[in-house]
């Protein structure tokens, strides 16, 4: 019997026949004359049973020999056993190893996160970091998909930038010839350019950030997805974020069901996330907080008060209308109430914080070019986004949600750095 190539992910549909699996050996047990072998492939993880009495000698000295991530082709006939994980098992009738690994520093014992992530380059082999990169991919593409059926359109914009889109005190600088770049923290104002161009566009990419922060929620550098929309207002915008995130949520639970149980991860709060998103504004948040972690009025948010705002609700929570001085530059001010501004936070519950944030962007050009003076920044370097405002100015909202945050929410991660293949931490550019 000619054994075909078959993946793991896809072995359900070959029973009976014998096939031929390209992967690695994960993991290895015996018993008298079996071995148990646990054959990875990147599709998943599946058990090889290994009899002496059904293989050359040669064979079942391999099996009994080969070390951990030791490369191999194996070769057998597909069993449906609802013992296994999975619900198949291969009955081997033979193995060749292409290349028999020195000894492994990853066992199957506990290791400490810094040995861990000094090997993340072979951590990510592990069923528990599979997992996770599978609900990332999975996040990303839902976000994608979300946005073309809602007629937004990618654009591209640049990691090398000029001046700073939120501030001058988390940059990354560099040098561009003769003068000097910085690592983009956002994309949102060339994307406001694109969406006077086309309507309704986004970007997806690499942000950095320059926070000397080593908290469990922060990264250097991290991945976002940027809406933007002429003729969309704070109200517009919100509905939007929050279609988002059902949207999200239900693709996972529904694609990525079987990575959520690997993870030990409780969907019930998950299956809950249904619309319509509790709002409070600033002050009401204010009073949330003064019993727990009380907050003076013109303060930002840190991760506690996140935390506990959220802890009063069971979905997602918009926070809004947070003062002026405490928002970026670009941030429309509230026409009843110039001292907020038509913004929001959109806080995950069971302790994750801040997914989404955004709000409606100042359309006005004098408003916009005196905000700018009074943050410091210079205004030579946003003569063109002063443009926007110049010809053809619109209304006009948009949003960044932070993808490492959002899979760590669904996920149940303990920290953000399980959420990226390679993380960026204060103390960690390696590997």
């Amino acid at each position: 019997m000619t054994a075909r190539p078959a993946t793991v992910e896809e072995v359900g549909r070959h029973v009976g026949a014998s096939v031929e699996l390209r992967g690695w050996l994960y993991n290895r047990r015996k018993a008298g004359k079996l071995q148990f072998l646990i054959i990875r492939d990147g599709t998943g993880f599946l058990q090889a049973v290994a009899s002496e009495a059904d293989l050359p000698p040669e064979v079942f000295e391999l099996c009994r020999s080969l070390g951990q991530e030791s490369s191999i082709l194996a070769r057998g006939v597909v069993r449906a056993d609802p013992r296994s994980p999975g619900g198949y098992e291969l009955s081997l009738t033979g193995l060749e190893a292409l290349q028999a690994a020195e000894e492994y520093p990853i066992s199957l014992k506990e290791h400490g996160a810094d040995f861990l992530l000094d090997h993340r380059h072979l951590w990510l082999r592990t069923p528990r970091q599979h997992a996770i990169i599978r609900v990332r991919a999975e996040v990303i593409a839902a976000c994608r998909d979300f946005l073309d059926g809602q007629g937004f359109l990618l654009v591209d914009t640049p990691i090398l930038t000029p001046a700073a889109c939120e501030g001058t005190t988390t940059l990354f600088e560099t040098g561009y010839f003769d003068t000097t770049a910085y690592l983009a923290q956002s994309g949102q104002l060339y994307n406001e350019a694109a969406a006077m161009a086309f309507g309704r566009v986004y970007c997806f990419g690499p942000t950095f950030r320059a926070e000397k922060s080593r908290t469990r929620r922060h990264l250097m550098e991290f991945w976002m997805v940027e809406p933007e929309a002429a003729y969309l207002d704070f109200e517009g915008n919100l509905t939007l974020q929050e279609a988002m995130i059902v949207h999200i949520v239900e693709r996972v639970l529904a694609k990525r069901r079987a990575e959520l149980e690997r993870l030990e991860r409780d969907t019930a709060p998950l299956e809950g996330v249904r619309p319509p998103f509790p709002r409070v504004s600033y002050d009401e948040a204010l009073r949330l907080l003064e019993p727990v972690e009380p907050l003076a009025w013109g303060e930002d948010f840190g991760a506690p008060h996140e935390v506990a705002v959220a802890g009063h609700f069971d979905r997602p929570v918009f926070v809004h209308r947070f003062p002026a001085k405490v928002k970026a530059f670009y941030m429309k001010p509230d026409p009843e109430r110039p001292d907020v501004v038509l913004g929001a936070d959109l806080l995950a519950p069971e302790g994750y914080g801040e997914i989404i944030g955004g709000g409606e962007r100042l359309a006005d050009h004098e408003t916009l070019r005196r905000r700018i003076r009074e943050h410091g920044l210079p205004e030579e370097a946003f003569r063109w986004y002063l443009d926007l405002r110049r010809y053809g100015s619109v209304p006009h909202s948009g949003f960044g949600l932070g993808i490492e945050r959002v899979v760590a929410w669904l996920c149940g991660l303990e920290h953000i750095r399980e959420a990226i293949p390679f993380p960026r931490l204060l103390n960690r550019i390696y590997p």
